[in-house]
């Protein structure tokens, strides 16, 4: 199918970052859209996600994910709406979830893109709750923490777009759950809106100290999101034989030298503690357990959803920038036109 006069906008990368992203390392180019071949279709994004393992792939170095190409548009989670399609299956009109954000219209191979029905939920929560945030709070409690009766649960990271969901998942399955944020406001938002036992700001003092007065008890199961001091924090709360399930290390991620490993480690062997790290795209045969659980508390309102918007698709990178800033409550969004 023929789109030779089709032209869309879209983020590219323009330099490989040092230390913190600046708007420089991006740029917003117009470009055109690659005619359809046999099983593309063709999407107009209307959300697109920005997520922390992004600024990992800005960098020029081997991991699970190939890094991004300097000169090329960016990737991450997407939904729009189908404009054309050469495959059956698919319609004009459907609102499908892929991986090629960061543009205004997409290309997508047929196979790499998913239906998603919005009459169950708004189209961004494909992004978020019910998304890959989603699925990494559930798989990271259950599959990689172990999740055991009367566990008390701490969550690093209470406000962003997986803790939250992590925090809420453990909580109305009858657990204790103990938070950490980085201002009042999220503080706020983690006890009184989302129901954790308690929360406290990380910016206040030790993470060691806070959290031995939020967990007098201490801890049986740990959901890192931070990494750093808070890793710390947790090894010296774990009970014999506690659990962490090591989703991420946001602290980290614009560190220019490598961050010293946690001074406490030898704990693990006392304690017998179990670390596992994990990345969630290994767990997708869990998806449909997890939404099962999942959808009807988010659904009927028992599961919280929290969402930080940025409008436009100029403005994506500000976005991922302040999502590693910390500026976020919820899942930072960035909505590129009406759906």
């Amino acid at each position: 199918m023929s789109l030779s006069q089709t032209t869309t906008r879209e983020i590219r990368l323009a330099a490989r970052p040092e230390g913190e992203p600046k708007p420089s390392d991006f740029e917003l180019v117009e470009g055109m859209v690659d005619d359809l071949a046999d099983g593309q279709l063709l999407v107009r994004n209307t959300w697109m996600s920005v997520d922390p393992y992004m600024r990992g792939r800005m960098n020029d170095a081997k991991s699970y994910v190939p890094p991004f190409r300097l000169g090329a548009p960016l990737e991450g989670g997407a939904v729009g709406v189908v404009v054309a399609s050469t495959v059956e299956g698919f319609t004009e009109g459907d609102t499908v979830l892929h991986q090629l954000g960061w543009r205004e219209l997409a290309v997508v191979d047929a196979r790499a893109a998913r239906k998603v029905d919005t009459a169950v939920a708004p189209a961004r929560a494909y992004l978020g709750v019910l998304g890959m945030p989603g699925l990494t709070a559930y798989v990271g409690l259950t599959e990689i923490g172990g999740l055991r009766d009367d566990d008390i649960v701490f969550v690093s990271g209470a406000a962003g777009a997986v803790g939250s969901i992590a925090g809420q998942i453990a909580k109305l399955r009858g657990h204790t759950v103990i938070g950490s944020a980085g201002s009042s406001d999220k503080v706020s938002c983690v006890t009184d809106e989302l129901g954790f036992d308690a929360c406290f700001n990380y910016k206040d003092g030790s993470p060691a100290e806070l959290l031995a007065v939020a967990a007098p008890d201490g801890i049986d199961l740990y959901f890192d999101n931070v990494g750093g001091e808070h890793l710390e924090a947790a090894l010296r709360a774990l009970r014999p034989y506690g659990r962490v399930a090591m989703c991420g290390a946001i602290s980290q991620y614009n560190a220019t030298e490598p961050a010293p490993g946690p001074r406490n480690i030898g704990l693990v062997v006392g304690k017998r503690l179990t670390l596992r790290g994990f990345i969630v795209s290994d767990h997708g045969a869990l998806m449909k357990q997890f939404l099962a659980e999942v959808g009807p508390w988010v659904h009927d309102g028992r599961l919280q959803v929290r969402e930080t918007v940025v409008e436009g698709l100029e403005n994506a990178p500000d976005a991922l920038i302040g999502l590693l800033r910390g500026d976020n409550t919820g899942k930072m969004l960035v909505k590129i036109g009406e759906e």
